[in-house]
């Protein structure tokens, strides 16, 4: 495989800035509608990741978006590809 494939296989998500008081790094939350498996009705799952944020440019309540990267430490292995709403 070709590196610009291997880029294209990489998993990226949206979700909203919740901590940014990290240095080059803030916390993403996403979250998600599931169905629960017994009683079949909607819930709402939050997964947190930390994102490397180079300038540090977010700040909370942004919306950004989240590429899978290689582990820049040891629980962070997501990089703020862009920033889709900056928060007022």
């Amino acid at each position: 495989m070709s590196e610009s494939t291997t880029r294209n296989l990489r998993k990226t998500r949206t979700g909203l800035v919740v901590s940014d008081k990290m240095d080059k790094t803030v916390v993403v939350a996403i979250a998600d509608r599931v169905k629960h498996p017994l009683y079949k009705k909607i819930v709402k799952r939050t997964k947190r990741y930390k994102a490397h944020d180079e300038k540090n440019e977010c700040g909370i309540g942004d919306t950004v978006e989240i590429t899978e990267t290689r582990p820049l430490s040891k629980d962070k292995n997501w990089r703020v590809s862009k920033i889709i709403t900056k928060a007022k």
